[in-house]
């Protein structure tokens, strides 16, 4: 399991293969839940990178008991959503 932090913000979601599921618009390092926008356009993705997001209704609940693999781009996750 990891350990989520507010600095995995604009971070990329990815699968177990490597594909890119969305961006990291929030992440809450209390409940341990990262809020990710599914299929950002370039709009969001560059604002959600610069960290200035907010998760909103759309976005959807990644557990850190999903996430796998924490990097300085990216979260992995071990499981299919």
């Amino acid at each position: 399991m990891a350990v989520l932090s507010t600095e995995d913000e604009g971070k990329f979601l990815m699968d177990a293969q490597g594909e890119q599921i969305g961006i990291v618009t929030q992440v809450d390092p209390k409940e341990q839940v990262a809020y990710v926008e599914p299929d950002p356009d370039l709009t969001e993705a560059w604002v959600q990178g610069l960290g200035f997001g907010d998760a909103d209704e759309d976005d959807i609940e990644i557990a850190a008991d999903a996430i796998g693999t924490v990097t300085d781009s990216e979260l992995r996750v071990t499981v299919d959503l």
